[in-house]
């Protein structure tokens, strides 16, 4: 196979700088994210396949860095970016599986290590305000992949964004998130042509099934099983 001078250019840059480039896109419309890297408060990280569990230590560890430096107070949006080298060819649903499998991975260490869920977010997948809990902190995640149909979650490699739910709160709070969150579903749906049929806001559904970027239905059940900690 031929490759040409542009494929060549791309063998080249790292998964971070990839991700970078792509978020100073206009092929992706969260200003929050945008505004992050601007300040140099997006925590990247890289890691092996995300359908193994074998960086899942790893990952725990880099996730709690992160949480050791969020700043709560701080007016930008601060996310901790785990990208993975592949597979680049998982087909929606694979990429959902890998997500919750991960998601479950980490929890289950959490649960060796005796850590309660997260205070502020509740543990049941199904409810209005479940929020990802780990380490102790309440996360919404978006998940991004080369397959993704929505153009704003399609990334050249499977990747996941952990967001304080804690942050997101204390900019609602303030009116920054409502005044955020217009101006992202705006550019999303002149980047898409359609509206996100799967965004809710908060306590109005389950953010679960959200976090994959696929489409689903009013039947689906999260992959996911909160466990008690072992003490």
């Amino acid at each position: 196979m031929n490759t040409t001078f542009k494929d060549r250019q791309e063998a080249t840059v790292t998964p971070t700088e990839a991700f970078r480039k792509f978020v100073k896109s206009d092929e992706f419309p969260c200003i929050g994210a945008k505004s992050a890297m601007v300040r140099d408060k997006l925590m990247i990280a890289e890691f092996g396949e995300i359908d193994s569990a074998a960086g899942d230590i790893k990952l725990r560890l880099a996730l709690e860095t992160f949480i050791d430096q969020l700043d709560f107070d701080s007016p930008v949006v601060q996310s901790f970016v785990a990208i993975f080298t592949g597979p680049n060819d998982l087909l929606e649903d694979e990429f959902e599986h890998a997500l919750w499998n991960r998601l479950q991975s980490l929890h289950n260490l959490d649960v060796v290590e005796g850590r309660g869920w997260a205070e502020n977010a509740d543990r049941d997948p199904q409810s209005a305000h479940f929020s990802m809990g780990l380490l102790g902190e309440a996360f919404f995640v978006i998940g991004l992949h080369p397959n993704a149909s929505r153009p704003a979650r399609r990334f050249r490699y499977p990747t996941l964004v952990f967001n304080s739910h804690e942050q997101f709160e204390r900019l609602r709070q303030d009116g920054r998130f409502e005044k955020m969150k217009q101006i992202i579903r705006a550019r999303d749906e002149a980047l898409a042509g359609s509206v996100n049929p799967m965004l809710a806001d908060f306590g109005s559904g389950s953010e679960a099934a959200q976090y994959s970027g696929r489409e689903v239905g009013p039947d689906w059940k999260c992959p996911f099983t909160p466990q008690e900690p072992i003490k």
